[in-house]
């Protein structure tokens, strides 16, 4: 997983990826590509 400052960038690298925020903190995951995650901050 990266830890980024911004996520908006990740986002837009697959189409299936998904902005999902959790306990505080926002996450990009993609269910077809389980590489695909970062976590902002």
């Amino acid at each position: 997983m990266k830890v980024v400052n911004s996520l908006k960038s990740l986002r837009s690298r697959d189409r299936n990826n998904r902005l999902i925020r959790r306990k505080g903190r926002v996450y990009v995951i993609n269910k077809r590509n389980p590489r695909m995650k970062a976590r902002q901050g």
